[in-house]
């Protein structure tokens, strides 16, 4: 595809570890990766323009903040018109319990994940917000118990 960065195993290593080690400095970074520092700043301020590198950030423990309680919540609209869909996406966007969202395909249309302090506030959520939304027609929640992998890093050995 046109306009897709091209990416090196120098730069696949560097987004490996990146991801892995986010705040790792750009010495330590150029180690790593055997780069000078310099080569090194360039390729991760190139990386960052292109948009592949979306962001930084420190991943939280949930339970620890008191956020005990994970959920996925699958919705199914009532239509499938660009506004009801708009309508939807925008009270999502809302929603400070969801931490994400995701279009599917097959019987339900939205993949909504959500963590709150606990099933009280997991009620208060679905009743007062989500079913009260425009437009739903059905939900189907899912409660974790356990979570066996939770690492967010991408799958970069795919692509060398």
């Amino acid at each position: 595809m046109a306009g897709e960065p091209q990416f090196d195993r120098t730069d696949l290593r560097l987004l490996a570890e990146i991801q892995q080690h986010g705040r790792a400095t750009n010495a330590e970074l150029a180690a790593r990766v055997n780069l000078s520092p310099s080569a090194c700043l360039r390729r991760v301020q190139r990386l960052e323009s292109e948009g592949v590198i979306a962001g930084y950030g420190a991943r939280l423990e949930p339970r620890r903040i008191g956020l005990g309680l994970q959920a996925f919540v699958r919705v199914q609209l009532e239509k499938h018109d660009q506004h009801a869909i708009g309508v939807f996406a925008d009270s999502v966007v809302e929603w400070d319990e969801v931490v994400a969202c995701h279009a599917l395909t097959g019987d339900m249309d939205y993949l909504l994940h959500i963590y709150v302090r606990d099933l009280e506030h997991f009620s208060s959520f679905l009743l007062d917000k989500l079913l009260n939304a425009a437009g739903v027609a059905d939900v189907n929640s899912s409660f974790v118990l356990r979570t066996v992998k939770d690492f967010r890093a991408l799958p970069l050995s795919q692509l060398e």
